[in-house]
């Protein structure tokens, strides 16, 4: 019968430090901890008396505590925890190629977006409110962030 008990409350202790550390907010595999640790403590109380069932409650109170206390301590979390991080930018640099002045032409009607080719390759870019058909020559006016603005030449 003590391994019984023991397994419930070994079982239990684990699925509470999992909940606690591992997996918080789910609560569920928490309260199925409780239930397997409450059920051992139950058992022995009704097996062997409230003297020893009040023993292994503290127990299993303090082996508890002890547990989480080093579970924390250690950061054995840390190396389940996703540490990375994306610095980088969308289409970064995207535009270094490309200066004042430089000229392309119409891929795609611009209306106000569209393609246009420049020497360094193929950009979306955005006019000043002008419908510019496909072929049509531009010029680039504005340079901002990764946004492109062009004119039609006439």
């Amino acid at each position: 019968m003590w391994t019984i008990i023991l397994a419930l409350l070994l079982i239990g202790l684990a699925l509470i430090i999992v909940e606690i550390v591992f997996v918080p907010g789910t609560t569920i595999v928490g309260i199925i901890g409780v239930i397997f640790a409450g059920t051992g403590v139950l058992i022995t109380f009704r097996h062997y008396g409230s003297e020893s069932g009040y023993y292994i409650l503290l127990g299993s109170s303090v082996v508890t505590a002890i547990a989480l206390y080093f579970s924390f301590r250690s950061n054995a979390w840390s190396m389940f925890a996703n540490n990375s991080a994306i610095k980088s930018k969308v289409n970064e640099g995207l535009t270094a190629t490309l200066q004042l002045g430089d000229e392309g032409i119409a891929l795609s009607t611009l209306k106000p977006m569209g393609k246009v080719q420049f020497k360094s390759g193929e950009f979306e870019v955005k006019t000043l409110g002008d419908y510019v058909d496909v072929g049509t020559k531009v010029r680039i006016v504005h340079i901002e962030s990764n946004q492109i603005i062009v004119k039609p030449l006439n």
